[in-house]
């Protein structure tokens, strides 16, 4: 399932291979984000050309638009979306406990009203694993609590305390299924920023017994050293020989570091995001391509990069399409970022087989302008 190939000899930086029922994932790797069964405005086609090995989508999102139903008719969310290689489903709890003005969160499990129609529904852990095994995914995350940023020490140890009952049904429900041995079930790390509380939740968590392990609460709105905080303070406490997923990060310079603190996996959805908003992603940092001074600008985005958009088009013209509105400026910035972060893993992989990853990580973010 997760077999380690190299330990670089100078940071935590590690290269493995993750398996699972739609192929082998070489980590560290990063998961394009499609929500609704799609990276927003990039095709299938263009992942592929890319060399994305996974995506990411939403059981929340799903759940509500198109249904259970229509999945399941189509054979699982694989085929509903052409897609033939592994894919991670969140939960959903991070959507749920955002809309926190139309939920309600007791033990057995959560109360929401749909931000669609309005309409309410209950969900237990059970349903939640249940539902992905619907999906298909190949890797699962189970129902927990994110605790919000800031928040109380009390409020952070109920959110710890629930993330861990509901992992643990979770886990019963999978090992009863026949889920098991055909997906991978991932347990999360909860704490907030309470050192003792992520020591706790990393403990517990471990204990119940999970096909690998992320660290959650982070990317809710705290500050970056409170994320590498609790990095630091759960990481010692996951097994070696499981993969380790932090989840929401990030930005390129913020994934190169966390690389280096033994973290395997990561997602966001900041590489289409930006590049709905403008910003291209290069090997010298952020570039607000929608600025005035590219007007008359015919470098490409990135001078270091080979995808498409860098060999044929101009920040000059690729500028002029986003301001006037054209979709295909949108795409163009979007494809890039997705490259960019795909090729930066490709350049992780390959420094940690080297055993250059230090030297990798400095040069990186000193060239990408980075603060961290």
């Amino acid at each position: 399932m997760f077999t380690l190939h190299h330990q670089d000899k100078n940071t935590k930086a590690r290269r493995a291979a993750l398996k699972t029922s739609h192929g082998e994932i070489q980590t560290p790797f990063f998961m394009p984000v499609g929500t609704n069964a799609t990276v927003k405005s990039l095709s299938n086609e263009d992942l592929e050309n890319i060399g994305s090995q996974v995506v990411l989508s939403n059981t929340y999102h799903l759940f509500l638009r198109p249904g259970m139903d229509v999945i399941k008719n189509a054979g699982g969310l694989h085929k509903f979306m052409n897609w033939n290689k592994p894919i991670l489903t969140d939960s959903g709890g991070y959507q749920v406990f955002s809309l926190s003005q139309f939920r309600k969160i007791t033990d057995e499990g959560v109360k929401f009203q749909s931000h669609l129609d309005g309409s309410s529904h209950f969900l237990t852990p059970e349903d939640i694993v249940s539902i992905q095994g619907i999906l298909g995914s190949d890797m699962m995350m189970p129902l927990d609590e994110c605790a919000p940023y800031p928040c109380g020490e009390k409020e952070a140890k109920k959110a710890v305390e629930r993330t861990t009952l509901w992992a643990r049904r979770s886990r019963e429900f999978f090992l009863a299924s026949p889920l098991k041995g055909k997906h991978l079930l991932f347990g999360i790390v909860q704490g907030s920023n309470y050192k003792n509380l992520r020591e706790q939740s990393a403990k517990e968590i471990v204990d119940i017994g999970f096909d690998g392990y992320a660290i959650g609460g982070v990317s809710v709105g705290e500050p970056i050293e409170f994320m590498f905080h609790a990095i630091a303070q759960a990481g010692p406490f996951l097994p070696k020989d499981k993969p380790r997923y932090v989840m929401g990060i990030g930005l390129p310079d913020q994934i190169v570091k966390a690389v280096g603190e033994g973290i395997d996996m990561f997602d966001t959805c900041i590489p289409t995001r930006y590049g709905r908003n403008g910003s291209a992603f290069t090997s010298r940092g952020r570039l607000v391509v929608r600025n005035a001074e590219y007007t008359s600008d015919l470098r490409p985005l990135d001078d270091q990069c080979d995808c498409y958009v860098c060999q044929k088009y101009s920040r000059s013209y690729i500028r002029h399409l986003y301001n006037a509105n054209e979709i295909t400026g949108l795409y163009l910035i979007s494809y890039h970022n997705v490259h960019f972060y795909i090729k930066l893993m490709q350049r992780i992989r390959e420094a940690i087989e080297s055993d250059c990853y230090d030297q990798f990580q400095k040069e990186f973010l000193s060239c990408y302008g980075s603060t961290l």
